[in-house]
C-alpha cells in the first residue's frame, strides 16, 4: 500500500480514523487515539480481561490499523483502570407511546453486538421490564453485606432491575415523590456486575424520577421517543427541555408506531401520522435515529417476554438500526 506523506490531521479526524479502522467492541475500549509522527498511539481499558485476552486485544488493534496508509507503528497502552458505567436514559413526554418496548429491544440488540448492558426500569408505578425481559416473579439477591441489590440476569443476555421485581405483583404503590427518588437510587446503585452500559426505562412526563435522576444520577445523555402526532410531539418537546436544562445531551428522536402494515392485504395505513417526529427533530437540529413500525408481531412478541431484537426477522430490523447509532454515539459522539 502506498503510504506517502499526507495532510496533517486535527485530533479529532486522527481519532476518527482510528475508530473507523476498529470493532465495536474494541471502540468501546478505547480512552484515547491519537496519530503521531505517522504513529497511532493508543490507550484502552483491559481491566476485566486475562493476560491471554489482552494479548489478542492487542494484536487485533495492530492488525487492523497497520494498513492504513497514514500509519507506519502501533503503539498501544492497556490500562486496568475500568471507565465509569455510562447512563442512557430513554424518555418521553407521553406515555403510551411504546417507550419501554423500545428500551428492552435497544438493550437486546446492544448486547448481541457485544456490549455488557443493563435496563433500569426507573417507571416505578407501572414497570414494564419485568415482563419484557421475561423475568417476572424473580426477586433479585443482595451483596453479602446486605447494601445493595444484586441485578437480575435476563434470558437476553441482559441484567434488569426493577421495582416489579421487589413488589408483589399487581400490588398499587402510593409513594410520594421522595421515596420514588430513593427507589430509582436502589436501583442504580445495585450491583450491576460487569455491566457497563445502563439504559433507564424512565416514565413519562417531567416528575419527580426524572428530577430525582437529574440531580444524584445525570444520565450520559438521552434518547425520546414519541408517536408521529403533534401532541405526542409536543409533550416530548417539554421532556427535551428538561434534559437540556440538566445539561444532559440528547443523542436523538425515535418515532415510533409509524405506520402500520394489514397482515391481511399488506395495505400500509398511519393512524398516528407519519414522518412527524423526523420533520420535528430536523427543525430543532436534533438526529433522527429511525422510526419503527406499529405491528401485531412486536405487540405480540413484547407480551410473550420476547423482544424482537432478540432475532434475526425483518421486526428485529429497526430496532437494530437504532442501537447502531446508540453504539456509534457512545464510541464517538455522533450518530
Amino acid at each position: 500500500m502506498d503510504k506517502s506523506p499526507q495532510e496533517p490531521r486535527q485530533p479529532a479526524a486522527e481519532e476518527a480514523l482510528i475508530r473507523a479502522a476498529l470493532t465495536p467492541e474494541i471502540n468501546h475500549r478505547l480512552r484515547s487515539a491519537r496519530i503521531v509522527a505517522r504513529r497511532a498511539v493508543i490507550v484502552a481499558e483491559a481491566g476485566d480481561l486475562s493476560d491471554a485476552a489482552r494479548v489478542e486485544l492487542e494484536a487485533a488493534i495492530t492488525a487492523a490499523l497497520i494498513p492504513l496508509a497514514e500509519i507506519d507503528e502501533v503503539r498501544i497502552a492497556l490500562t486496568g483502570e475500568r471507565r465509569r458505567r455510562r447512563l442512557i436514559a430513554v424518555g418521553s413526554g407521553k406515555g403510551g407511546v411504546g417507550k419501554s418496548t423500545l428500551t428492552t429491544n435497544l438493550a437486546v440488540a446492544l448486547a448481541r453486538m457485544g456490549r455488557k448492558v443493563g435496563v433500569i426500569d426507573g417507571d416505578i408505578y407501572g414497570p414494564s421490564q419485568p415482563k419484557l425481559l421475561k423475568t417476572e416473579g424473580i426477586k433479585p439477591g443482595a451483596t453479602p453485606d446486605g447494601s445493595q441489590l444484586v441485578a437480575i440476569d435476563s434470558p437476553y443476555n441482559v441484567k434488569v432491575l426493577s421495582m416489579g421485581h421487589i413488589v408483589a405483583p399487581g400490588k398499587a404503590l402510593a409513594w410520594r415523590g421522595p421515596m420514588t427518588g430513593k427507589a430509582l437510587t436502589q436501583l442504580v446503585d445495585a450491583d450491576w456486575g460487569d455491566t457497563d452500559l445502563l439504559l433507564i426505562d424512565l416514565p413519562p412526563g417531567t416528575g419527580d424520577v426524572q428530577l430525582s435522576m437529574l440531580s444524584a444520577h445525570r444520565p450520559d445523555g438521552a434518547v425520546l421517543v414519541s408517536t408521529p402526532q403533534d401532541l405526542a410531539l409536543i409533550d416530548a418537546a417539554r421532556a427535551g427541555q428538561l434534559f437540556e436544562q440538566g445539561e444532559v445531551p440528547i443523542i436523538g428522536l425515535v418515532e415510533n408506531m409509524a405506520g402500520y402494515c394489514c397482515p391481511e392485504c399488506g395495505h400500509i395505513s398511519d393512524p398516528f401520522g407519519s414522518g412527524g417526529v423526523e420533520k420535528f427533530a430536523a427543525a430543532l437540529e436534533i438526529p433522527f435515529l429511525g422510526r419503527v413500525p406499529l405491528t401485531l408481531a412486536t405487540r405480540i412478541a413484547g407480551d410473550q417476554g420476547n423482544p424482537p431484537a432478540a432475532g434475526d426477522d425483518e421486526t428485529a430490523a429497526p430496532f437494530r438500526a437504532i442501537a447502531e447509532k446508540l453504539a456509534r454515539w457512545l464510541d464517538t459522539g455522533t450518530v
